[in-house]
């Protein structure tokens, strides 16, 4: 696929029902699985594809996204032709469906299009968890013929935040938002001709302010949609509880094995650390631990970042710990997620409920 495609992802959406977890960044940069962020799945999709013109559009909360993604050195994306572009955004807009593919914001970067010479590009957000192999999308949108090909499958929940299309015979007939168990949820990814894409730019020059599907609603008779329908696992990050949830799905080897194939490897920032240690006297039972991790005290069933160091005497259980966090002599964390860099006193408890989960949002720097 190499020099086929170029690849923009929307980087912008916080979703409010996120709440703590998106005060200080935005939601494709927010820790996942321990050792990774959110956007490290689709832009390790891209890469994985031979993708190498990648563009991060972004808006507000931004810093830690740009801290973690860098010069893109780490996807193999700092490069002298192409590479990873910061690209700026609006995010202004009336869209119904969360203003994820804003006309506005692709119109004001369209010198990234014209200069281009890819046949296609895939624009996605970073919503949505999930391994997935581009070459086959890119390859069904070809034989196809479409003009678009959206990435869908059935939805595993209702989403109020997803948005939905209608489908007849594979091919797009409308667009709603919010979605129910069972029906066709878009997975805010899709390729669309770069040609098509510019003469977009002319056709909806006064409804800019629309998502491109909201714009595009009233044309799926002449404009070609079609589904490519993807059956691997996926995880929605819309609410906390969709976070927790997800993360904790992680423990289960079938979703290690989805999320994380041979063939499809995910990079994320390198860090030099060493190894994590389970000191004497400590119990690990059902756990991602990451590097750098001193254990003295009890870990069940969560999920630890990088650098996390838990007491003698202290108990994590089903709990997500961000990198840097001490959890103190005697404390105890359940059904609950602390960000980076806290330290939880001796004997405090934070506990939540699986349905409930308690977030002790990242410190004031």
């Amino acid at each position: 696929m190499m020099n086929k495609l170029h690849g923009i992802i929307f980087a912008y959406l916080s979703n409010p029902d996120l709440r703590e977890l998106t005060q200080h960044r935005n939601t494709c940069s927010i820790p996942y699985g321990g050792r990774y962020r959110v956007i490290d799945f689709m832009l390790s999709n891209m890469v994985n594809a031979g993708v190498s013109d990648v563009g991060l559009i972004v808006h507000a909360n931004y810093q830690s996204l740009l801290d973690h993604v860098g010069s893109g050195k780490d996807w193999d994306l700092d490069r002298k032709n192409g590479g990873l572009f910061v690209l700026p955004g609006s995010a202004f807009g009336t869209s119904r469906t969360g203003a994820r593919f804003l006309l506005r914001d692709l119109v004001h970067n369209k010198v990234f299009f014209t200069r281009s010479t890819a046949d296609a590009v895939i624009l996605t957000s970073a919503n949505f968890v999930y391994n997935i192999d581009l070459d086959e999308v890119y390859a069904a949108h070809k034989e196809s013929g479409a003009d678009v090909t959206v990435v869908t499958r059935p939805s595993c929940g209702t989403f109020d935040d997803a948005v939905r299309f209608d489908v007849e015979n594979g091919r797009v007939k409308g667009v709603h938002n919010g979605v129910k168990f069972g029906e066709c949820m878009f997975l805010d990814c899709f390729v669309i001709s770069r040609k098509l894409l510019l003469d977009m730019f002319e056709w909806y020059a006064p409804t800019d302010y629309l998502d491109i599907f909201e714009a595009m609603a009233g044309d799926f008779g002449r404009i070609n949609v079609q589904t490519f329908e993807f059956t691997g696992y996926v995880a929605p990050i819309f609410t906390k509880r969709d976070y927790y949830k997800s993360n904790m799905a992680m423990l289960d080897m079938d979703v290690q094995d989805d999320l994380f194939p041979e063939e499809r490897t995910v990079k994320t920032k390198a860090h030099d650390t060493p190894p994590a240690k389970n000191e004497v006297g400590s119990r690990v039972t059902n756990s991602r631990v990451s590097s750098g991790c001193r254990i003295y005290g009890n870990v069940s069933d969560s999920i630890l970042g990088r650098d996390v160091i838990v007491e003698p005497g202290a108990t994590a259980r089903s709990a997500i710990i961000m990198q840097g966090c001490v959890i103190k002599t005697g404390a105890r964390v359940e059904n609950a997620i602390v960000d980076r860099n806290n330290v939880v006193s001796a004997g405090t408890e934070l506990r939540g409920t699986p349905e409930d989960v308690l977030v002790k949002e990242k410190p004031s720097e």
